[in-house]
């Protein structure tokens, strides 16, 4: 009896698919694992362990593409590959100096046999910390150009972990942090019982942002985000509150499409980041690690600095960004309440450029020196904006002149209003307008709705726009601070002059909203700032009473936590963000400010909580010293620092900066207390911190005299 051909096909597919639906394969490093299979349907699957505990139990893999619904099963497996990886790799600058990429690779070649011809690798990169995987779409003969209507990536927990989220939002991620179990996760329950005028409706009620960080009921700490986001989408997840499974939700743009790509093409990576420390997750390099090496061969001009500005004052209302005054307005009591004056004026800038100069200060942002401010806000104006045109009180030349002189770097701003479009047609010009008065660095805002209209913050058209702005930057020798972009997944390592970025809840919501609860800072380390650095502009001493229409509003910090941020927030562009004038009241604090650096060659976790506690000591590039910041939320607590890391015989003068007995964010936010001790690698620190307090220090080698003239610090049992 003769078999029909294509019988015998499909029963030779049939058996190779039913072979290998019962064979794993697996990679691992450390404690993690990952399991790869491929069921009797076709559909790929993979599974995390932690140890001897699984943490993503099998999770569905694949597609819906316009070509072809069903590009998430009936796979055959044609091959893997495995390879081994270990390199240390140098940073431009960063949080360490020295980063070792260590890592085992496993890769699973797929062809549909829905659609013959149709291909799909799988890349699984297994780390000692965790697990990267991509989407491949190698070069084919069938596969070109398609659009990804969806992403079925799916994360499934395996219990209802603790998580700290906020909403997946398409344009923002300015929302303060809720932390609930993973099933009580629901969007509408936080615009209904929130008070804060910047919550927004998410598109989907149970839809989360990345990075999110979670907490397992027998203590993992698990957190999952991406790396290498380019020409793709931004990655929400989708919660079942039911089952606990996330499922990976793109962000759309006007016709409802995820994302156009054309093979060949590699999709962002998915990270799983995992310990049985806290203190590890903030440890992880990962994410920096899946991304590629830096594409800039000269990187000699990027300069981490610490910077003051133009800024809080109009954030304040003491000042404002147009040049025609807006109206002064109405207070409480009926009053009328000036609004101030244009804070971009040339005197003004050169107060804040002597500031700078006086106090190890290396930068001075301006914002409202050029003109569209009277119009900008909410408006869906295509352009709004002049980037070479300044104010008539902003005398370029020669406030470039009086910087130079005082060897300050000016930092330019360039607020778009949500207008990408005007932006890009205007973009190279602006940087030319940049090199020729001598500004080395720029801070972009896209305040507003996206201009192409329909598009979104964290759509893929945007993705590549930032990359683009990023780009051109780079081409002009420019440094970039991106406000309103989307959060931040590792890129400062493959394009080092893209080095922070707001995308999220800054400190500035202190002055224009409710402000943001004690715990807000220990949450963000282990959410936000995971992809990259956040410019989030801590330094504010004038902890009350400082907005001029809204007398009563407040930090929710003491002065010493703002101190504790330069260490525990990392930024290599770090603001010095309040005014001159209110330094001035507390010079003794402000010494910590002016001896901090941006750069440095280590950093060691000294202990963590999301949502609880954060203390972190860093070693100052190519130098001795170290600095340590401790901050709490909400309740008090004792800080117990080991400064093991020091070099072992010899002596350090540690100066700390504390809360005093009496401080507290909310009714004496601005009591403190200098100390001097004599410390060695044996010393361990024990400092109570204030609610929503904090504690920083400064650890320099100790000279001659202040071994002998300054006592040495007692470890206490």
């Amino acid at each position: 009896m003769k078999l029909n051909k294509t019988l015998i096909t499909l029963c030779i597919s049939l058996l190779f698919l039913d072979t290998h639906a019962q064979q794993g394969f697996s990679s691992s490093l450390g404690k993690v694992k990952l399991t790869f299979t491929l069921d009797k349907s076709g559909s790929p699957l993979y599974e995390v362990a932690y140890g001897n505990k699984t943490i993503i139990a099998p999770s569905r893999l694949g597609f819906a593409l316009d070509t072809d619904s069903l590009f998430y099963t009936s796979f055959q497996l044609l091959g893997t590959d495995k390879n081994s990886f270990d390199q240390t790799w140098q940073t431009v600058w960063g949080e360490t100096k020295d980063i070792r990429n260590h890592y085992e690779e496993l890769t699973v070649h797929l062809q549909s046999q829905k659609a013959p011809g149709y291909l799909l690798n799988i890349v699984f990169r297994v780390f000692e910390d965790g697990v990267g995987f991509r989407y491949d779409f190698p070069l084919q003969p069938k596969l070109k150009y398609f659009i990804v209507t969806d992403e079925l990536t799916q994360f499934n927990l395996t219990g209802n972990n603790k998580a700290f989220w906020i909403p997946g939002d398409f344009d923002t991620n300015e929302y303060l942090y809720t932390t609930s179990l993973i099933s009580e996760i629901d969007n509408r329950k936080l615009v209904a019982t929130s008070t804060d005028i910047a919550v927004r409706v998410a598109p989907d009620p149970f839809a989360v942002q990345t990075p999110l960080m979670m907490k397992t009921p027998d203590g993992l700490y698990i957190n999952i985000h991406e790396a290498a986001l380019v020409n793709y989408s931004a990655m929400q997840l989708h919660v079942n509150q039911k089952n606990y499974s996330l499922t990976a939700s793109l962000v759309p743009d006007a016709y409802g499409n995820k994302a156009y790509l054309h093979a060949p093409f590699k999709t962002p990576w998915r990270t799983i980041i995992v310990s049985d420390k806290a203190e590890e997750i903030l440890s992880s390099k990962l994410i920096l690690n899946l991304n590629e090496p830096s594409k800039l061969s000269n990187t000699s001009w990027i300069k981490p600095m610490k910077f003051t500005g133009v800024w809080w004052e109009m954030q304040t209302g003491k000042s404002s960004w147009s040049y025609s005054d807006y109206p002064d307005s109405l207070g409480k009591d009926g009053q009328l309440i000036p609004h101030g004056h244009h804070g971009a004026n040339t005197a003004n800038v050169k107060r804040y450029i002597d500031f700078a100069a006086a106090n190890n200060i290396q930068g001075v942002l301006v914002e409202g020196w050029n003109t569209g401010w009277e119009d900008w806000f909410g408006n869906w104006k295509e352009k709004v904006f002049d980037y070479t045109k300044p104010y008539p009180d902003f005398d370029i030349v020669e406030i470039t002149r009086y910087a130079a002189s005082k060897n300050v770097s000016l930092i330019m701003h360039n607020e778009t209003s949500g207008s990408a479009s005007d932006y890009e047609r205007q973009m190279d010009t602006a940087f030319r307008f940049m090199n020729l008065f001598g500004y080395k660095s720029v801070k972009t805002g896209y305040v507003g709705r996206i201009i192409p209209r329909g598009e979104h913050h964290d759509g893929q058209w945007m993705i590549d726009h930032y990359l683009r702005v990023a780009q051109k930057a780079a081409e002009h020798q420019i440094m970039l601070d991106s406000h309103e972009p989307v959060r931040p997944t590792g890129l400062q390592r493959t394009w080092p002059n893209w080095m922070a970025s707001e995308a999220g809840r800054g400190n500035e919501y202190n002055a224009f909203s409710i402000g943001s609860p004690p715990e807000h800072e220990t949450i963000l380390p282990f959410t936000r700032l995971m992809g990259g650095p956040m410019d989030y502009t801590p330094g504010i001493f004038k902890m009350k009473g400082y907005n001029v229409n809204v007398p009563d509003r407040q930090m929710h910090t003491t002065l010493c936590k703002q101190l504790a941020l330069y260490v525990t927030l990392y930024s290599p562009l770090q603001m010095v963000a309040d005014l001159p004038e209110n330094y001035e009241t507390h010079k003794d604090a402000f010494q910590f400010i002016r001896d901090v650096t941006t750069d440095w060659e280590d950093t060691r976790i000294l202990g963590a909580e999301p949502g609880d506690y954060i203390y972190i000591a860093r070693k100052e590039k190519g130098s001795p010293k170290w600095f340590v910041g401790a901050i709490t939320d909400e309740n008090s607590r004792k800080a117990d620092l080991s400064l093991s890391f020091l070099d072992k015989g010899t002596k350090y003068l540690a100066t700390i900066y504390r809360d005093s007995p009496q401080a507290d964010w909310k009714d004496n936010p601005e009591s403190y207390i200098i100390e001097q001790f004599v410390v060695d690698n044996d010393t361990r620190l024990k400092i109570d911190l204030a609610k929503g307090g904090g504690t920083a220090i400064s650890i320099f080698p100790a000279s001659e005299k202040d071994i002998k003239t300054i006592k040495k610090y007692r470890n206490l049992l």
